[in-house]
């Protein structure tokens, strides 16, 4: 049994140690993610608390036969942090990024997490580049903007069949360069 799997089973039982643990082991991650999305360090602190809570009201809702945790996890992130960006104004935003500033960060460095999140990062810029440029953008504008498939097809003036088919296709060859580098 994995280490987060270990600290799930922990947590069901609302064990806050092991949410410590969780916490510690995947906070930067998450924060990364968030901040790439919302490019606001405060509202991204406070969207990382809001996944980390919600890890803790409802771990039960994690399925391991869906998949490994450390996904499941960024989804709920990503998921949060487009909620959040659609709920706020343009106004709001512009106002937020005048005055942001980033924290200092205070953690005990892992380096071989470290390392293995860069391997990982660096594998799926790698992935990404290969990709034809139009997959490349439409994949970033669905998944770092937020996009709904009908208004990539609109910025990109392409049909919405053939956005769709471009997400697809780049999202499919994704998986496999990853699951080839695993092997």
């Amino acid at each position: 049994m994995s280490l987060d799997a270990t600290l799930l089973t922990r947590l069901l039982k609302k064990d806050v140690s092991a949410f410590e643990q969780l916490y510690e082991r995947h906070s930067r991650l998450v924060y990364g993610l968030v901040l790439r999305i919302l490019q606001q360090a405060a509202t991204s602190e406070e969207v990382v608390q809001d996944v980390f809570l919600q890890l803790w009201r409802n771990a039960g809702q994690y399925d391991a036969a869906r998949g490994p945790f450390v996904p499941w996890l960024l989804t709920m992130a990503r998921n949060r942090a487009l909620d959040h960006l659609r709920r706020k104004s343009e106004r709001q935003r512009r106002l937020e990024e005048q005055t942001d500033h980033l924290p200092s960060v205070f953690a005990s460095p892992n380096y071989e997490q470290a390392l293995d999140e860069k391997r990982k990062a660096e594998r799926v810029r790698a992935l990404m580049a290969s990709l034809a440029p139009q997959q490349k953008r439409a994949i970033e504008l669905a998944y770092f903007e937020g996009m709904s498939h009908t208004e990539i097809a609109a910025a990109l003036r392409e049909p919405l069949g053939t956005v769709k088919s471009w997400i697809r296709s780049g999202l499919l060859r994704l998986k496999e360069g990853l699951q080839q580098a695993k092997a």
